[in-house]
């Protein structure tokens, strides 16, 4: 297993649209999160983008999870950082 953190940057301008989709992200997100795929995952306090971490195989399964985000069909991010991740404290 590897651990990632995904950077994003919340690209759309009209706020309410990615608003809208936000409920189907975030049932993703929990669902993710209770197969063991998401360790943690929010917002930034202003609102321009959020931090998420990944506990998956590898990159390409990341990036799997990634597009069936519905926030992906979207448009309403863009990619920041997708990098592997060394804690230097467990998680969890």
């Amino acid at each position: 297993m590897a651990i990632f953190v995904v950077q994003l940057r919340f690209t759309d301008t009209d706020t309410d649209r990615r608003l809208q989709v936000r409920p189907a992200h975030r049932e993703y997100l929990t669902a993710l999160k209770e197969a063991g795929k998401l360790v943690t995952a929010g917002p930034f306090e202003d609102q321009t983008g959020a931090l998420l971490v990944y506990d998956v195989a590898d990159e390409a399964e990341l990036r799997e999870i990634l597009a069936k985000d519905p926030y992906t069909p979207a448009d309403v991010y863009e990619l920041v950082t997708l990098k592997e991740w060394q804690p230097l404290f467990p998680l969890g």
